[in-house]
């Protein structure tokens, strides 16, 4: 598969998982409008549906406002020095980078984190930051910073930057849905099956209680699949960039190889990053449930396909 190739298919892909978090939302709302129902409660419209719908609109609304400072701030992440030597390198390689892509360029972050890192936010190529490790700027030569600089340039080229902070508003929307119609069941939901006494009300409760249980993990997996495949993408995109997929796989492997983790970053914004900030890359020895819930897919296997796209075994 060439680079356009998969960048087709990871695109694809996420449009699916993004289309899957509409339908969980949508089936939480029309349980609870199938409840009110079988209960005897007809408002005339699918008010609970519209309800979950407009929740998860107003958390992503409310993310992609101030989400990217607050991403910053919980870094620790301070302004780039340009006295310093090789934050002047960073500066030069984002420079260029930008200049390759038709993007305006970037501001400039460096976490004092000795573990070798990096991640971009915002929300698209007119209001976007990249942030690098302290770690990352002693580990990697030029070419291998150019190559995660590429890397980080491509999510924030491709729109990922927007794209997880609404899959991220969207799995916490779900996921305080589901709290909520768990604490409604706990308090109103027996009493209204006991004053219904009929068949359709039960099979709801029992259609509800399973959405509720079920949702935040399907939510869970949703969003870290909705990860990993623009992690490939922006691998892709990012050697289409730099035109050298070679010093990207090279600084993936200086990368994997600090097992430590990068303790500056949480692991709530873990999806942002270039690999996953816990260190020790957990899903190489993991299997598939491991794999499951995984932000990132295993480095060995981008590594692995960024390999073919220099046309090397």
């Amino acid at each position: 598969m060439n680079l356009y190739d998969q960048q087709k298919r990871n695109l694809a892909n996420t449009r699916l998982f993004i289309a899957g978090f509409v339908v969980l939302l949508a089936l939480m709302g029309l349980g609870a409008d199938g409840l009110l129902y079988a209960g005897g409660i007809s408002p005339g419209i699918p008010i609970a549906t519209l309800g979950a719908l407009g929740m998860g609109g107003l958390s992503a609304w409310w993310s992609l406002h101030g989400g990217d400072r607050a991403v910053l701030e919980s870094t620790h992440a301070v302004p780039l020095d340009p006295s310093d030597p090789k934050q002047r390198v960073l500066d030069n390689v984002v420079e260029e980078i930008a200049i390759a892509g038709g993007l305006p360029k970037p501001t400039i972050w460096i976490v004092p984190d000795p573990d070798p890192n990096a991640f971009a936010t915002g929300t698209g190529p007119q209001k976007s930051s990249i942030a690098v490790t302290r770690g990352l700027l002693d580990a990697l030569d030029r070419d291998e910073l150019q190559g995660v600089v590429g890397h980080e340039m491509s999510h924030v080229r491709n729109y990922d930057v927007r794209l997880m902070t609404v899959v991220a508003a969207l799995a916490g929307a779900i996921l305080l849905l589901a709290d909520w119609s768990r604490r409604g069941l706990w308090w109103g939901g027996g009493r209204r099956r006991d004053r219904d006494g009929g068949g359709l009300g039960v099979l709801f409760v029992a259609l509800w209680i399973v959405s509720i249980i079920l949702a935040p993990f399907i939510a869970q997996i949703v969003s870290m699949a909705v990860s990993r495949q623009r992690e490939y993408l922006a691998d892709a995109s990012g050697a289409e960039l730099t035109r050298n997929p070679l010093a990207l796989a090279s600084a993936l492997e200086k990368i994997a190889a600090a097992v430590a983790p990068t303790t500056s970053i949480k692991q709530g914004i873990a999806h942002l990053c270039i690999e996953d900030p816990r260190g020790g890359s957990p899903t190489e020895q993991g299997g598939f449930w491991t794999n499951l819930f995984s932000t990132h897919p295993p480095i060995s296997k981008r590594i692995a396909l960024l390999k073919e796209m220099a046309y090397q075994r």
